[in-house]
C-alpha cells in the first residue's frame, strides 16, 4: 500500500475524533474529498429536492469531478490536519 493511501486511511480515522465538529461547509468538503479520494468521480443520479442533505453531499462531490484520486486524498489529509489544530 502506498504512503498516500496509508495517510488517507489515518486521516479518515482522525477525522472521526476531531476536537470540534467542523461547520457544515467544511463537513461537506470533507465528505466530497473522501468520496473522490476513495471512489473517484460521482456516480448515480442526484437525490430528489426533498432530501436536502443527500443532495448537498452529491453536489459537493460532483464539484470535484475530474479531480485525480491522489490529489483528493492529499487535500483530504491536509484538511484533516488543519482541523486537528
Amino acid at each position: 500500500m502506498s504512503d498516500l493511501k496509508e495517510q488517507f486511511q489515518a486521516a479518515t480515522k482522525a477525522a472521526k475524533s476531531l476536537p470540534e465538529r467542523p461547520d457544515n461547509d467544511t463537513m461537506l468538503e470533507l465528505y466530497a474529498l473522501y468520496k473522490q479520494g476513495s471512489e473517484g468521480d460521482v456516480s448515480g443520479s442526484r437525490p430528489g429536492l426533498f432530501d436536502f442533505v443527500a443532495a448537498a453531499k452529491y453536489d459537493a462531490w460532483a464539484k470535484l469531478k475530474g479531480t485525480e484520486q491522489d490529489q483528493a486524498r492529499q487535500r483530504y489529509i491536509d484538511l484533516v490536519q488543519r482541523l486537528q489544530g
